[in-house]
């Protein structure tokens, strides 16, 4: 090859890879609460995790059904055994190798008592590592075993080991860990910088498998994420180019983005829905104006909140139309859902106030109302307008609104009489929902998020019948009277599911999730 060639060879090369390496900013109101992959349930965390840690399986993007991730292969041995065969060449971020003990010492991390993730290994009895191979037994058989396994991803144990991480970081503490500012994993990005509050950088892992199996269709290189509080600062970002996507547009500004011919809308349906949960357990509610008892475990109470509630008016006005109005905890994409359960209580201020008085209540209450500001979409002003409604049925809601950082560790205290939550279901099955927000809070997951403390030996009898059951028939049916009983129990205060435009630059290709998160392997920057 004489001079003149090689000239050409290296200018094609200089001139190919800036267009093969792509760089991707993207931004949304609040950062992520942690880089530990057992410490915080939260869905914008694990969104963020899935892209340097991965599960055994994992959800295609396209078809939401099942497929190989870290397993390349499973079978059910028996009703409590499942057989996992582990994907070979597999190496962590640093070199090291995937072994069946990272996994199974993995998954038991993610049942440690400081792990937020309980709610996805229930059921697990024990985990055994063999050779190249995993196997999980079940305490009895366990319907949605896969699906939960989507959300538990795989640490190494020797990294755990030397940086002292072996147990997850309790988040109802201040104390932190390695694993809570450092990640290595055996995704397709690693960790290059994490500023909480300001940015974190991820970069391409050179040695992930998915290289060498083709499994990236996407072109970005390096992944930007710039958490940005303001709205107006955010829209700013996108509007001027400085970030290609925004995760969470407010729906003031989306006519403004599509009329904008260097931007564009992807919009869907969310499986997340948003209510209110309510204290339930204290005999006297903190900071509330009635003494001696809690107004709250009146169901006469509970019931005139949500009747006082007008969220035809919070969809039109709020929300922009950018809301399904609900009656109950789930929606439609999630296994167990039925019409005949989501069924609201009509908005009636008159109804309202005579529940009030029968229980006691004529003249109203002050009570402490606590709300995210910077977690869901227009999460502060939906509990500025319901504390509004609420007032003119004589209840009076002293509002404060915290970041998700504060606001999540603070609930999980029980430091809130009256709270926002907003609750997607990874697992696209009832039974994470009704496990988390209903269950009586015990071990293993149950009642995880039940943060209000409601209690009812009904519905726990329920939805341990559905964590067993295999028929799908008469599992939906289960499911369906336990929701039939949180809506006459009145647990909480369902308001709407959550409906998610992405807004972006034209010349970004994304897959929409009603996960709401980025699948990273598929992003595309022109």
């Amino acid at each position: 090859m004489n001079i003149r060639t090689l000239a050409l060879a290296a200018m094609a090369i200089c001139c190919v890879l800036p267009l093969q390496a792509k760089t991707f900013k993207w931004a949304s109101a609040s950062d992520i609460p942690t880089l530990d992959i057992h410490s915080q349930n939260n869905a914008l965390g694990n969104g963020v995790h899935a892209a340097i840690y991965e599960s055994l399986v994992y959800y295609n993007s396209k078809t939401f059904k099942l497929e190989p991730m870290l397993a390349t292969a499973w079978k059910q041995v028996s009703p409590t055994q499942v057989q996992f065969t582990l994907r070979q060449g597999v190496k962590f971020s640093d070199g090291s190798t995937l072994t069946a003990e990272d996994v199974k010492y993995s998954l038991e991390r993610a049942m440690a008592k400081t792990s937020n993730y309980n709610v996805y290994t229930q059921g697990i009895d024990k985990v055994v590592a063999s050779g190249d191979s995993i196997d999980v037994f079940t305490k009895s058989p366990n319907p949605v075993l896969l699906n939960q396994l989507t959300e538990l991803r795989i640490m190494s144990r020797a990294w755990a080991e030397k940086n002292n991480s072996l147990e997850p970081k309790d988040i109802k503490t201040k104390e932190e860990s390695h694993a809570h500012r450092n990640a290595m994993g055996t995704g397709p990005f690693m960790v290059k910088e994490w500023q909480p509050d300001q940015r974190l950088v991820l970069v391409d892992n050179p040695n992930w498998w998915g290289h060498a199996a083709k499994a990236k269709a996407g072109n970005v290189t390096e992944i930007i994420y710039t958490p940005i509080k303001s709205e107006a600062t955010r829209m700013a970002a996108l509007l001027s180019g400085e970030v290609d996507l925004v995760l969470d547009p407010t729906p003031q500004d989306l006519q403004r983005v599509q009329n904008n011919k260097a931007l564009k809308v992807v919009t869907g349906p969310e499986n997340r829905t948003i209510f209110f949960g309510m204290d339930q357990h204290r005999d006297e509610l903190v900071g509330s104006s009635v003494k001696g008892k809690n107004p709250l475990k009146d169901q006469r109470v509970r019931q005139a909140l949500y009747q006082a509630i007008d969220m035809d008016s919070i969809h039109k006005v709020v929300m922009r139309g950018l809301s399904q109005n609900t009656g109950t905890l789930i929606a439609p994409q999630v296994n167990g859902w039925t019409k005949r359960a989501d069924q609201r209580y009509p908005f009636n201020v008159a109804a309202a106030q005579k529940l009030l008085a029968d229980a006691g209540y004529k003249d109203g209450f002050e009570v402490d109302f606590a709300c995210p500001n910077n977690r869901y979409i227009a999460d502060e002003r939906i509990c500025q307008a319901v504390a509004a409604m609420w007032a003119k049925v004589g209840v009076k809601a002293k509002l404060r609104t915290l970041p998700l950082v504060t606001y999540f560790p603070m609930i999980q205290r029980h430091e809130a009489s009256i709270y926002m939550l907003g609750w997607g279901v990874p697992t696209f099955d009832a039974l994470y929902s009704l496990q988390s927000l209903v269950r009586s809070v015990g071990a293993g997951g149950d009642g995880n998020y039940n943060v209000g403390r409601y209690s009812n030996p009904q519905m726990d009898a329920l939805v341990e019948r559905v964590k067993v059951e295999t028929d799908h028939k008469r599992r939906n049916e289960l499911i369906e009277q336990a929701l039939i009983l949180e809506h006459q129990d009145v647990s909480h205060l369902p308001l709407h599911n959550q409906v998610i435009p992405w807004a972006m630059k034209q010349g970004i290709d994304v897959v929409h999730r009603a996960d709401n998160r980025l699948d990273w392997r598929l992003v595309t920057v022109k």
